[in-house]
C-alpha cells in the first residue's frame, strides 16, 4: 500500500510517501506560511525522485487539523483533488495524533501540544499500550494552565511534543517537574512520516473515505468569526 501524506497545520508544511511502514521519501519546510505555493511543487518533486506519478499512489492522506485555517484547508484541498483525479480514496489524519506518532515508544503519556495563541493550545493525550497507540482523552482547546492541571491529576510522567512546547517550555518544566520529558528537537515538529504511518495504521483497519468526506477539523472558529459574533451579538 503506497500513501502519499500532507501536512499543512502550522508553519512547516511536509510531505511524505510511503509503503506500508516504509517511509519512501520525505520533503519538509519550516519557513513562513507559503503552503499555497510550495506545496504541490514540493509533492511533484517527491514523487519524480520517487519515480513515480499520483496514480502509483494507493491512498491519499492529510493531517485535517486542529491548526491553521488557512493551512489546512490548503492541505486537504489539494490531497481531495488529486484523490478524485486519481480515483483513489482518502484517510483523514488528525493532526495532534499524528504528532504523538513523532514520539519513541514508552510508558510516558504522550501530549500534542499546538500554538493556539493567547496561552492556549491545542491537545490532546496518548499512550502506548502493548506497541500500540490509544488516545486517553477528547481532543482539547484549553489555557496551558488547564492543561498541566489536568496532567497533575494523571500519575504518569509526560512527554510533550508539538510547536507549543518552545512557548510553555519553562512553565511546564516549573510545574511539572521530574514529570515533563520533551522529544527531541528534531522530532519536536509536524512530520510527513508521521501523517502517513498514521494513515497506514486507520487504512489498514478499513478507516478509508471518499475524497468528498475529507473535511478539515476545527476545535474552535476562526478569530474573524469570533469577532464577528462579537460584534453582531443581540442584532437580529
Amino acid at each position: 500500500m503506497k500513501i502519499l501524506a500532507v501536512d499543512t497545520s502550522s508553519q512547516v508544511a511536509a510531505v511524505a510517501v510511503s509503503e506500508g511502514t516504509k517511509i519512501l521519501g520525505e520533503y519538509s519546510i519550516n519557513h513562513k506560511n507559503t503552503h499555497s505555493q510550495k506545496l504541490m511543487p514540493m509533492v511533484n518533486e517527491l514523487l519524480g525522485s520517487l519515480e513515480m506519478t499520483a496514480s502509483d499512489i494507493d491512498v491519499f492522506a492529510a493531517s485535517i487539523g486542529p491548526g491553521s485555517f488557512t493551512g489546512l484547508r490548503i492541505g486537504v484541498t489539494a490531497i481531495k483533488a488529486m484523490a478524485f483525479a486519481a480515483g483513489k480514496p482518502v484517510v483523514s489524519v488528525p493532526t495532534l495524533e499524528a504528532l504523538a506518532y513523532n514520539a519513541p515508544v514508552s510508558d510516558c503519556l504522550i501530549c500534542s501540544i499546538m500554538d493556539a495563541r493567547n496561552n492556549q493550545v491545542y491537545t490532546a493525550l496518548y499512550k502506548y499500550e502493548k506497541g500500540i497507540q490509544t488516545q486517553v482523552s477528547g481532543y482539547m482547546g484549553v489555557s496551558v494552565l488547564e492543561l498541566i492541571d489536568i496532567i497533575k491529576g494523571k500519575n504518569s510522567k509526560v512527554v510533550f511534543v508539538g510547536d507549543a512546547v518552545e512557548i510553555h517550555r519553562e512553565l511546564l518544566l516549573i510545574e511539572l517537574r521530574d514529570r515533563c520529558e520533551f522529544v527531541p528537537e528534531s522530532l519536536m515538529l509536524q512530520k510527513g512520516a508521521s501523517v502517513a504511518y498514521a494513515a497506514y495504521i486507520k487504512a489498514s483497519r478499513g478507516m478509508l473515505e471518499s475524497c468528498f468526506d475529507m473535511v478539515p477539523f476545527y476545535l474552535r472558529k476562526s478569530q474573524a468569526e469570533r469577532e464577528y459574533e462579537k460584534a453582531n451579538k443581540g442584532q437580529i
